[in-house]
């Protein structure tokens, strides 16, 4: 008896797919909601904020990079859990605009209670331009809602793992919010348009060099 040992399989791979896709999907009530806003949205492309609200089935993808890097998350996570370090910490933040009320929501890495200490975890292609002004900002936000004055990012790439320590600088959550609802901001950052899932139905859409 002759075997196919390149016979094509995706059990792996419906399991991997499976946990990705129904978690995006369970986020999508809350991308259409008006009044919740997400921390990465405060970060972000302020447009693309907007276009999420009336599209948010663009949003769900199925990409080897955001695959792995959620894999590396679940890994260092497990570490991290072992020690007595809380991880996946829903962070939340009422902001008042005018007559609405609007939610603001993180969720941390880890959170190391005993240290006072935020800990955020990032995957990457390059070791270039780190640490990188966006993922500081959104630490400093985390810092901002839990009260802690200092955190980490740990960035894991091909071709090292470093972390930085980072301290709390003042950040106002109510102006960025009315930043985010003004639309101020399209885009952020140079290399953002290049990774929006909007970008083809986006007036403001410019393609430009890639982040390292």
């Amino acid at each position: 008896m002759v075997f196919d040992v390149h016979k094509p399989a995706s059990y792996i791979t419906e399991l991997i797919y499976s946990r990705i896709v129904q978690e995006q999907l369970k986020k999508l009530g809350e991308l259409k909601s008006p009044n919740i806003i997400y921390v990465t949205d405060l970060v972000s492309c302020t447009h693309k904020y907007h276009l999420r609200k009336k599209f948010p089935e663009l949003t769900i993808v199925f990409e080897p990079a955001a695959v792995l890097g959620d894999l590396a998350h679940l890994g260092l996570e497990k570490i991290l859990m072992e020690k007595g370090i809380k991880v996946e910490v829903d962070l939340v933040k009422y902001v008042q605009v005018g007559n609405e009320i609007y939610l603001v929501k993180g969720r941390a890495d880890a959170v190391d209670e005993s240290r006072e200490l935020v800990i955020e975890v990032k995957t990457s292609r390059s070791s270039l331009n780190l640490p990188r002004d966006h993922h500081v900002k959104q630490l400093n936000f985390y810092l901002e809602i839990t009260g802690f004055n200092n955190g980490i990012i740990i960035y894991i790439t091909p071709e090292k793992i470093v972390e930085y320590e980072i301290a709390r600088q003042p950040i106002s959550i109510e102006n960025e919010v009315l930043d985010l609802l003004n639309n101020k901001h399209h885009p952020r950052y140079t290399w953002e348009c290049n990774y929006c899932p909007y970008k083809r139905i986006c007036s403001y859409y410019s393609p430009t060099a890639r982040e390292a």
